[in-house]
């Protein structure tokens, strides 16, 4: 029976619920090609753009640059340690495959992005960025697991190489941490998965037993790509190339991955996964879609 449904559940956690009723992981990834990330040193609230302290135009201005590319997210990140330096970070990140880009714009107020577009402005930077999601006043499993993982790989990684960052999707599966600008995203990450984690990134390779997805591509061609990486062994990033990607009348989709091997075709169909709690505060449990790979 699903953990969800259990009386008292609701005041559980949520990455509880669902890493007892073994939810995957994969296939969770957010669909995003471009990414703003804008530090702010305020507080969060749960939304956190438009509780800022940002001005008006500030936030308007924030909201056209995001509404200006599609698939864009903003993120507000933040460092403790910056809170009294001078000046302000922002990066921009390109995840599509064959087509990633990193580059950071250093700014002195928020005021600036008012004429500046970091798009255009913002010069290119070498990866890997690491992004924790920390956002406590949107769920509490955020700031649970993810103000640990932080600290852990801030030990580990140069100061300007991880920050905390707002809501990324996926409150159940905290810890939860994207490596820009390829939008891979890793879920379950706890202190002692960073130093894994981390070697098995540097070395150009997915940790895949904590794998949600890569952002550049949709939920169905994650579920696909994830079990191709499972059966044949292919951990590199660059294992795996997006050929094609078909839908039938019936909804099942067909994707084909170029490996080492040669071409894989995989058939995705979606459904409905187990009573879960979507996020701590929500008021009942509910049947996500998932998408599965089937055998040919």
């Amino acid at each position: 029976m699903s953990s969800a449904g259990n009386s008292g559940s609701a005041a559980k956690f949520c990455s509880e619920i669902s890493r007892d009723n073994d939810e995957s992981l994969g296939a969770s990834a957010s669909r995003i090609d471009h990414w703003l990330l804008v530090e702010y040193r305020g507080l969060w609230s749960h939304d956190a753009l438009a509780g800022s302290g940002m001005s008006d135009q500030v936030k308007a201005r924030l909201a056209e640059l995001i509404a200006s590319r599609r698939r864009t997210r903003l993120l507000l990140i933040r460092r403790p340690d910056r809170r009294r330096r001078p000046g302000l970070a922002v990066y921009v990140a390109d995840s599509r495959q064959g087509a990633e880009r990193l580059a950071r714009l250093d700014i002195e107020n928020h005021e600036e992005l008012r004429v500046v577009d970091p798009f255009q402005a913002a010069a290119p930077v070498e990866g890997p960025l690491f992004v924790v999601c920390t956002h406590g006043k949107h769920d509490r499993c955020c700031a649970l697991h993810g103000r640990p993982l932080w600290e852990t790989l801030s030990e580990q990684v140069d100061e300007d190489s991880v920050w905390q960052c707002t809501h990324i999707g996926g409150d159940r599966f905290a810890g939860n941490v994207v490596v820009l600008p390829q939008g891979i995203y890793y879920g379950r990450v706890d202190r002692g998965d960073v130093a894994s984690l981390l070697d098995d990134h540097l070395a150009g390779r997915i940790s895949l037993a904590h794998y949600r997805g890569r952002s550049c591509w949709s939920f169905a061609v994650q579920a696909a790509e994830r079990r191709i990486r499972a059966e044949e062994g292919l951990h590199r990033l660059d294992d795996l190339s997006l050929s094609s990607v078909e839908r039938d009348p019936e909804g099942r989709w067909t994707v084909s991955f170029a490996t080492p091997d040669g071409l894989r075709e995989v058939d995705v169909v979606a459904e409905l996964g187990e009573l879960t709690q979507l996020t701590c505060t929500a008021e009942a449990a509910r049947r996500p879609q998932r998408f599965v790979a089937m055998p040919r």
